[in-house]
């Protein structure tokens, strides 16, 4: 039995069912964060700033707890794109994207916030998107509306015929949370999988 609450600092759904894959319970807690990248930061620096901020933010309601943080944001020709929120923002996203590799920087931050103890890693990813036509940008869309994913597309339903090619460090990493970064930090925190 490992004896300190887990505490997925998301409201994301995806994020949380990419954890229940661990079988460790879990609870979930809004971290209310503001996710605008500051002026002059890279993609890498915002998801970092951002994984940690949420981990801490949620800290204070656990104060014997490991808390996960993750963000992630895409990175194309030096554009940051974060999540699209809208129809028209989704598809001025995907038509840059088109025929195009974006980098996809997702973080990942563990605190122990009885000892303090923080470790952030970041997990990359790069998806190239085939040409597709403005009718098939918009036709995807509608169909799936992935308005609160970074780079407007889930590959883990129907944007992956989006994709002509993915590479990267962890395909979960993709859809939200970097699983393979995550079980390294929860084994230094002496967590027991099996």
């Amino acid at each position: 039995m490992n004896p300190q609450l887990l505490v997925l600092a998301s409201t994301s759904l995806y994020r949380s069912e990419l954890l229940k894959r661990l079988q460790l319970p879990f609870e979930t807690a809004a971290p209310y964060v503001d996710e605008t990248p500051l002026p002059n930061e890279s993609a890498r620096a915002t998801s970092i700033r951002l994984a940690e901020a949420k981990a801490r933010a949620v800290a204070a309601y656990y104060p014997d707890a490991l808390i996960i943080g993750s963000d992630q944001v895409a990175l194309l020709d030096g554009q940051q794109l974060g999540k699209p929120l809208t129809h028209g923002n989704a598809v001025k996203q995907l038509q840059m994207m088109r025929g195009n590799t974006t980098c996809f920087y997702t973080a990942l931050t563990l605190l122990n916030s009885q000892t303090g103890n923080m470790q952030t890693e970041v997990a990359e990813n790069f998806v190239t998107l085939h040409n597709l036509s403005d009718t098939e940008i918009k036709s995807y869309l509608l169909k799936e509306q992935p308005y609160h994913c970074a780079g407007s597309a889930k590959s883990e339903g129907l944007g992956i015929a989006l994709m002509s090619k993915m590479t990267g460090d962890d395909p979960n990493a993709l859809i939200g949370l970097p699983l393979i970064l995550l079980i390294g930090m929860l084994r230094r925190e002496h967590v027991k999988l099996f």
